[in-house]
């Protein structure tokens, strides 16, 4: 068995300046091997997610870096949003091209710019889920906490719905929580029952619309225009003219799975990373013996003088020399340096929102 898969790859990747830009944010970038992270998603669910039963949401700016990193995909199966009102729209105008095409279809919803490194794991965990989902189930795969992280938001575990006998089961979800402080994330972790929130999804395309009808009817209103339009051949106008209706922008998750009731979470190990900063980049490359680590252009040198846990990435030939750090991210691109200590990578975002502000 097969699903539809719904890759969200309109993001801006600002906490990865100056590599990520907004003309080429990081979903459209190598940083974790020699694909780009759009190619590498679409890779890891081929098995499951065929190419012709991939769909990629996106912004016209990007059509064409998407046609060209994935020449397989049907350029009908790039679906531009005409400006971003949130992953509520986002992912139920996956699921009205999908159902389309086939009312009874189950898809997946996934971002594009996520590491996971146990691909036989998450499969497992796909097919799993998408038994669930044909049971009528909204589903979403939890990541097992291995840390207190404050960032990512958790979901709890209620009952047990169902198991599939090679160690994964899935839950009713009791409730979500909104990245919480400190000292409640320690206590999920040390209580159990918890997981992150990772924004991957499995459900019947009748479902997830049906709940978004119920609970974010303006966005229900744009989608069944945009239906309309598709069934019309006229797909990209109807696009166009209904969109400007949605003035809000809503979260699939404050919009529909706060408040719907029949929600399992699958907790899952699948080496997960949303690679979300440079300090997050900095773990997937091999230290040495001071904890330092780089990704360096071929001909680039990085001169290490009493220099620790430091992580640099250069895309120049240039030498980095560095002399006292500890701590600290550098990335060289060439036109632009930064140089920032590595518990402080979540404030790059404020660089772009400054240079933004100079346009």
């Amino acid at each position: 068995m097969t699903i539809y898969a719904s890759i969200l790859a309109g993001g801006s990747g600002t906490r990865l300046w100056p590599l990520s830009t907004k003309m080429k944010p990081k979903q459209f970038l190598p940083l974790a091997g020699e694909r780009t992270m759009l190619q590498a998603t679409v890779d890891r669910l081929a098995p499951i997610a065929p190419i012709e039963q991939t769909y990629i949401v996106t912004f016209e700016k990007y059509r064409q870096i998407v046609q060209e990193q994935l020449p397989d995909l049907p350029p009908d199966h790039i679906i531009a949003e005409p400006s971003g009102r949130g992953t509520a729209a986002s992912i139920g105008l996956a699921a009205t091209f999908i159902a389309a095409r086939d009312p009874q279809a189950v898809m997946g919803s996934f971002t594009a710019d996520h590491l996971i490194t146990n691909e036989t794991a998450f499969l497992n965990a796909l097919r799993f889920a998408e038994n669930v989902a044909r049971e009528g189930h909204l589903v979403t795969l939890g990541i097992t906490p291995t840390y207190p992280e404050t960032g990512y938001g958790y979901i709890q575990q209620g009952q047990l719905l169902a198991e599939n006998g090679d160690g994964l089961a899935a839950f009713r979800v009791q409730r979500f929580v909104e990245k919480p402080k400190r000292e409640i994330a320690q206590s999920f972790l040390e209580s159990g029952g918890y997981a992150w929130n990772a924004g991957i999804f499995v459900w019947r395309v009748d479902r997830i619309l049906d709940e978004i009808r119920r609970y974010v009817p303006q966005v229900a209103e744009v989608l069944d225009a945009v239906a309309q339009g598709i069934r019309q051949g006229r797909a990209e106008e109807a696009l166009q003219a209904a969109w400007p209706a949605l003035h809000d922008t809503i979260t699939i998750d404050y919009g529909v799975l706060e408040k719907a009731q029949d929600i399992a979470v699958i907790p899952v190990d699948i080496g997960w990373n949303d690679i979300g900063n440079w300090a997050q980049i900095a773990t997937l490359h091999p230290t040495d013996e001071h904890r330092n680590s780089a990704r360096l252009h071929e001909q680039a040198r990085h001169i290490a003088v009493e220099t620790r846990d430091t992580f640099v990435y250069s895309t120049t030939g240039r030498v980095i020399a560095t002399v006292g750090l500890e701590g600290f991210v550098v990335v060289d691109t060439g036109d632009a340096l930064l140089i920032c200590p590595k518990d402080r990578v979540q404030m790059v975002k404020h660089i772009v929102e400054a240079l933004n502000g100079d346009d």
